[in-house]
């Protein structure tokens, strides 16, 4: 893999990411709704269900060997191949027990109504871990333009082939499609991309230097998946599929501007974040350069979501969904207290602190699954949304410390420049919010309610961020005219 020289390689990378993660999530911006008022509840939470367990199988599948994979020094083709072979028998392994026992994983996450979906998804997890070993070679030629292109393509034909077959009447096998479409679009476009052909070749012993790298990546990996995904099994478990559907639209909304952000950003800054690891400086101001641009873009957007949330669900989803608008904010709440935390991963996973991020992996979704896991019992959906939100301010507090610490920066310093935008978004969201609190009733037009909000918000957050940012937008300033005169020359 060619080196990465300063920042141009890593923001040219970034911009190809995040132009596709716009497009692909942009379209779900369109989709997720239609398909909300297509679908019932239930059937939501059927397909989400069956998906936690798909997808927690794929990742021990892949044991961590793709991520191994892209920070390895060595360029030998017979280790691509290797790791070719082991992800596909593993996938192969996982898939024969998520068929045969389909229906005790159903029901120990309470749906015993998706273990026929259970038993045809399993066959994503072949077509997922296959397609890994194309991205790695593509993420270590950093040419994230081709994998940018064919996941969008994959997604927007899947997205539209689900719409379709909703409309159609075809139900809850529209999200199944969709999913299959996606995967096998992506995997072809991935290997026309990247050249490989895997070949018969296959070293055990080549695969031994990797494992230690990938062990602690798997470990995190799998308690950063519990993280995400315990709340889903819990609310199945205690509160019934209904809510869990309701869950699944509302965060399947709820990370669209997440998804966009982060899933761009983090894919070139792990590969990023591993070569400069020795240059100490170079590496603190891309840390804090990065946290501060994507606290930037994504805190207003979240915040914001958090505050017009219920005109937005009236709006986008309609009726039949808008008793669940608070689940829809508080889940937009609780994912913008955690905006600053956007880049500590691909940070520790890139400058080889697997052991920090393996415990600290651990410890939030201890607290994640508890905490949840307890109010959902005790009180509701809605309780189980706050207690989320207390989990994330402590991720907050407690991910900055371990980072900040790693790094040599000053806590408290890395702290509030890492989170003052945050907490201008966090102002701008609580005055919108009053806003339409003291407009309710003078204003019928959810539509109308929700550009107010939009607009105010908007305006608001933009004085608040001239007030508070000006160094990080004249550096950013900086940076494009730099791109401009290098670009001219």
């Amino acid at each position: 893999m060619a080196p990465i020289h300063g920042l141009k390689a890593v923001t040219t990378n970034v911009g190809w990411s995040v132009l596709s993660k716009t497009a692909t999530f942009g379209l779900k911006f369109v989709t997720v709704p239609i398909l909300a008022r297509l679908l019932s509840p239930e059937q939501f939470g059927a397909v989400a269900v069956a998906l936690t367990v798909v997808q927690f199988l794929a990742m021990i599948g892949g044991a961590g060997l793709t991520s191994a994979l892209i920070v390895a020094k060595d360029d030998d083709i017979d280790i691509v191949h290797s790791v070719f072979w082991a992800n596909l028998a593993m996938a192969m392994a996982m898939s024969l027990i998520i068929y045969l026992a389909a229906v005790p994983l159903a029901t120990a996450m309470g749906a015993t109504e998706a273990a026929g979906l259970l038993r045809i998804m399993a066959f994503l997890i072949p077509i997922q871990l296959s397609g890994d070993i194309a991205y790695c070679i593509l993420a270590k030629r950093m040419n994230f333009s081709r994998d940018a292109m064919w996941s969008t393509i994959s997604e927007s034909i899947a997205a539209v082939v689900a719409v379709a077959m909703a409309y159609l009447g075809y139900g809850v096998w529209a999200l199944v499609v969709q999913l299959f479409s996606s995967a096998i679009i992506r995997l072809v476009g991935l290997y026309f991309a990247s050249g490989y052909m895997p070949r018969a070749i296959m070293h055990p012993r080549k695969l031994v230097p990797l494992l230690s790298f990938s062990s602690g990546v798997m470990g995190s990996e799998i308690a950063n998946f519990v993280t995400f995904q315990s709340p889903m099994i819990v609310i199945s478990r205690v509160l019934g599929l209904g809510d869990a559907g309701a869950y699944s639209v509302s965060n399947r909304f709820a990370s669209i501007p997440n998804q966009v952000v982060l899933s761009a950003v983090m894919g070139v800054l792990f590969p990023a974040f591993s070569v400069m690891g020795g240059d100490r400086k170079r590496r603190s101001d891309a840390l804090m350069l990065s946290t501060q641009v994507t606290t930037v873009l994504l805190a207003p957007a979240m915040f914001g979501l958090w505050a017009v949330a219920e005109p937005a669900m009236l709006v986008i989803f309609g009726r039949e969904w808008v008793h669940a608008w608070p689940v829809l904010g508080l889940l937009a709440f609780s994912k913008a207290l955690v905006t600053p935390c956007s880049t500590f991963i691909p940070y520790l996973k890139g400058t080889g602190h697997g052991r920090v991020l393996f415990w600290s992996a651990v410890i939030r979704a201890i607290l994640t699954t508890g905490a949840v896991g307890l109010a959902a019992a005790h009180g509701g959906l809605v309780e189980a949304m706050i207690a989320l939100c207390v989990v994330n301010a402590v991720t907050l507090i407690g991910y900055s410390y371990v980072v900040f610490r790693v790094d040599k920066i000053p806590f408290f310093r890395g702290l509030m420049t890492s989170s003052k935008s945050m907490i201008s978004a966090l102002v701008m969201a609580v005055c919108v919010r009053l806003l339409l609190q003291a407009l309710d009733g003078r204003i019928e037009n959810a539509v109308l309610e929700l550009a107010i909000g939009a607009l105010v918000g908007g305006v608001l957050y933009a004085l608040l961020l001239l007030l508070t940012e000006r160094s990080l937008l004249r550096k950013l300033l900086g940076l494009v005219a730099a791109r401009r005169s290098g670009a001219a020359a």
